[in-house]
């Protein structure tokens, strides 16, 4: 069997279609068999990361400073 390793990009799209709750049994059944699961967690980090400043950032510009 030809083995091949998840690509970054196909981890950014994993950890981004867990965030919405929706991924295909394809790719679910690729991650679990190829994917490291050090990438999953580093990239799911970033993800949550990136998340929480987005918050920060739309929560500081709709209530203004005293």
């Amino acid at each position: 069997m030809f083995y091949q390793n998840v690509s970054l990009l196909n981890t950014f799209k994993s950890v981004a279609a867990a965030f919405f709750g929706v991924q295909s049994n394809k790719n679910r059944e690729r991650d679990f068999s190829q994917g490291k699961l050090s990438h999953f967690i580093l990239v799911g980090i970033l993800g949550v990361i990136i998340f929480i400043a987005v918050l920060f950032i739309i929560v500081s510009l709709v209530i203004p400073s005293a």
